[in-house]
């Protein structure tokens, strides 16, 4: 009778230490990382809300293996870089051709020059990692340092092209830039000069229609214009058509922003400009007729173009230039590792 009862009390006390192991265990997720650094993304009030995904939350350590990807060349198959294109210097575009610069892309829902990749940061960095770069993901999984990497952070073996592209969106949700001369304007924390004020009012008034396209704040509308580029559409300047097949969308592509527009010449999609002068000079007298011309690139008088003077002209590249925000180009959280 006496071991009998020994026998009950034992068991009872395995059951009621397996109750509590599996209480302890069901309160914390299985793929839950441990030991992360929540990071909060800071922007001005006039800045839309920044919508981000529950599946992928922004920590110190995610951000910083996104950055180790974005300057790694293990990324491609060829020896390519993000940052062979995309150079912290001038705002993450290059120098040579005109490659999108990398700025606020986390309030973005389309990409690239003509819209080919609809959908979150997580979408285009997917097609980042299994078209663009075409990544060797058993060569990933060989690398010490990347399966540590993704351990810590996601909690997995096993690195694998979804991993990949969630990590590389948390470093391109920290690339935002806020913090430029005319931030500090908006603010109410500086002021601007003569010239560069005359260009702010030229930017937002009819006088300039800049404002149309590109809205104060992030300075682009992430939208598709013809602005009046070539009357003729052939090769690369074909733009949107060649995603929709639409021949209402010749000639559109996507409203680049004007942060940091001081840093990223040359200018437009295929590089012809390399100066903001020439830019304006484009938008002042220069822009060509065709059936998809957007309607906001002629006057009333449907003339094409502005009819700047000099003095308006060299305003608005003085406030253009207002843009350029020095902390976002020597931000040490984006730097090479």
């Amino acid at each position: 009778m006496f071991l009998r009862l020994i026998r009950i009390i034992s068991r009872s006390a395995v059951l009621l230490l397996l109750f509590w192991s599996c209480r302890k265990e069901s309160s914390v997720p299985v793929d839950a990382p441990v030991n992360l650094t929540p990071y909060a993304i800071t922007y001005p009030y006039y800045f839309p809300i920044l919508e981000l995904p529950a599946n992928n939350p922004l920590t110190l350590e995610g951000i910083d293996l996104g950055r180790h990807l974005y300057y790694d060349t293990i990324l491609s198959r060829d020896g390519r870089a993000c940052a062979n294109c995309h150079f912290q210097a001038s705002a993450f575009t290059t120098y040579t051709s005109n490659a999108l610069a990398h700025i606020n892309l986390g309030w973005n829902n389309s990409f690239l020059w003509n819209g080919k990749v609809q959908g979150s940061m997580e979408d285009i960095m997917m097609f980042e990692v299994e078209q663009f770069f075409n990544t060797d993901v058993a060569k990933m999984n060989r690398s010490v340092f990347y399966r540590k990497e993704f351990k810590k952070v996601y909690n997995s073996d096993t690195i694998t092209p979804q991993l990949l592209s969630y990590a590389l969106s948390q470093f391109f949700r920290a690339m935002v830039s806020k913090n430029s001369l005319c931030d500090k304007f908006f603010l109410h924390t500086a002021s601007l000069n003569a010239s560069q004020t005359r260009g702010f009012n030229i930017f937002t008034t009819e006088k300039g229609d800049c404002f149309h396209c590109h809205s104060l704040g992030l300075f682009t509308d992430n939208k598709f214009h013809n602005i009046g580029l070539d009357s003729i559409f052939i090769g690369v300047n074909v733009g949107r058509y060649n995603v929709t097949g639409k021949e209402s969308d010749l000639g559109h592509f996507k409203t680049p922003t004007l942060r940091n527009i001081e840093l990223t010449a040359p200018y437009m999609h295929d590089g012809r400009y390399t100066t903001l002068e020439e830019v304006v000079d484009h938008y002042d007298s220069k822009v060509k007729h065709s059936n998809t011309l957007d309607p906001i690139m002629t006057k009333p008088s449907k003339l094409y173009g502005l009819g700047l003077t000099s003095q308006d002209k060299a305003d608005l590249v003085a406030f253009l230039k207002t843009l350029t925000d020095t902390s976002f180009t020597n931000n040490p959280l984006l730097q090479k590792p």
